[in-house]
């Protein structure tokens, strides 16, 4: 008996198929994970693209660590179980907007490896794009836009990641951005071309 079956759920498929989702949207579905550490980049980045995708007439959404912990996570913290639980159902989330054809993209630090690969698991190979905002955390506490930095640096925030809580590099990312090296218009450049030739969007020129 299925865990589902004990549970007493039953799962419903639905009526209306992919392939005429993205022919109505005019775009592939896509999940496109960012992760990193605080002050990499993903936010921003997700904004920037987000923005592009709206103006080619793409079906996209944003899913921010930040708001969601403001939201459907408020009630978790930060301890590594508390975070892969947050992970979880952001991956759920990013799943369900997907299945209604949205280019989705979630920026999240996910420091766990663990983590990030049971998101993956949720969607097939074709469907989830991890992009890795590679960044010296030297660079980033240079940046330190919310003083996370200082304050875990004074023991204020505790399991901080990349300073009292380990964040586990991606193993083999679909993109690698170097954000302490390119530009945000450079970074956006190397998605959007990267989406053009998985054939997801179609610009009108190689940006």
């Amino acid at each position: 008996m299925s865990q589902d079956e004990v549970r007493n759920v039953t799962r419903h498929n639905a009526n209306v198929r992919r392939v005429l989702r993205e022919k109505s949207n005019g775009h592939q579905r896509l999940t496109l994970w960012f992760t990193g550490l605080s002050g990499s980049g993903k936010s921003t980045l997700t904004s920037l693209v987000n923005k592009e995708l709206f103006q080619l007439g793409c079906h996209s959404f944003i899913l921010d660590g930040d708001n969601i912990r403001n939201g459907i996570c408020k009630d978790l913290g930060f301890s590594k179980n508390d975070r892969a639980e947050n992970v979880r159902r952001v991956g759920e989330i990013a799943k369900l907007f997907s299945e209604a054809g949205i280019i989705v993209l979630a920026a999240l630090i996910s420091p766990f490896l663990s983590d990030r690969e049971k998101v993956r698991s949720l969607f097939s190979n074709d469907d989830f794009i991890e992009i890795y905002c590679k960044c010296p955390i030297e660079t980033c506490e240079n940046r330190d836009v919310k003083g996370l930095y200082k304050s875990a640096r004074k023991g204020n925030i505790k399991e901080f990641t990349g300073i009292s809580s380990p964040y586990e590099e991606p193993i083999n990312p679909e993109l690698v951005l170097d954000t302490s090296i390119l530009s945000e218009e450079e970074s956006v450049k190397i998605i959007l071309n990267f989406l053009q030739s998985k054939g997801v969007i179609t610009l009108n020129k190689t940006v």
